[in-house]
């Protein structure tokens, strides 16, 4: 649930980038962190578990306008990918205003992709949050593997698989090379808004 500090003329939200272990969301955000620099309000803050890291950093969105006269900032995660820390991944995702889902293009993770959806759905609706209800975007990263010859699963083939009910944007990327990551945030960060501006309607 995004903060209102009517003081400061700010409005503060959260988006988290989900999805399984090694997939490339910390490497989304390390990207995010050098590419938007004057963006960015602080440091990025890194909590490592072992094999697997947990960031956040705040992250201003200009150009994206005010809401009600407010700046808006808003706090960009990553959760732990690996199966075991799905009680940190629980944690993460309280008070979530925006979902990026980060999806391994390659083929040996087409379980592990189907399996950390379905626990973010899960994860969603102990917080009485529906999946369908959520801001969200999807990102097909390390499309760029292809290049070097490793067997990834085609576009058409990860639509079917994780998005054919959600129906939501997706973006194919390298978050490595940093192709796709801007537009994906974009997305989020836009639906995000969109979605904060109905809910003060409502509760004005």
């Amino acid at each position: 649930m995004a903060i209102f500090n009517l003081q400061k003329r700010e409005i503060e939200c959260k988006v988290v980038y989900y999805g399984p272990g090694r997939c490339g969301k910390t490497t989304n955000l390390e990207y995010i962190f050098k590419a938007y620099k004057k963006q960015i309000a602080g440091e990025m803050v890194s909590i490592n578990t072992e094999g697997d890291r947990t960031l956040f950093f705040d992250f201003l969105p200009m150009g994206l306008g005010k809401i009600r006269g407010c700046d808006v900032r808003v706090q960009l995660y990553t959760v732990p990918g690996q199966v075991q820390y799905s009680s940190t991944r629980k944690l993460v995702l309280k008070g979530v205003d925006g979902l990026v889902f980060v999806a391994d293009s390659l083929e040996i993770r087409r379980e592990k992709n189907m399996l950390s959806l379905k626990d973010l759905q899960r994860n969603l609706k102990e917080y009485g949050l529906s999946i369908f209800k959520v801001p969200l975007v999807m990102q097909f990263n390390k499309r760029d593997l292809a290049e070097q010859g490793i067997p990834l699963m085609s576009v058409d083939q990860m639509e079917r698989d994780l998005n054919r009910q959600l129906k939501v944007p997706t973006y194919t990327g390298s978050a490595l090379k940093g192709a796709g990551v801007g537009d994906t945030l974009k997305e989020c960060l836009k639906l995000t808004l969109k979605n904060l501006q109905k809910e003060l309607k409502w509760s004005s």
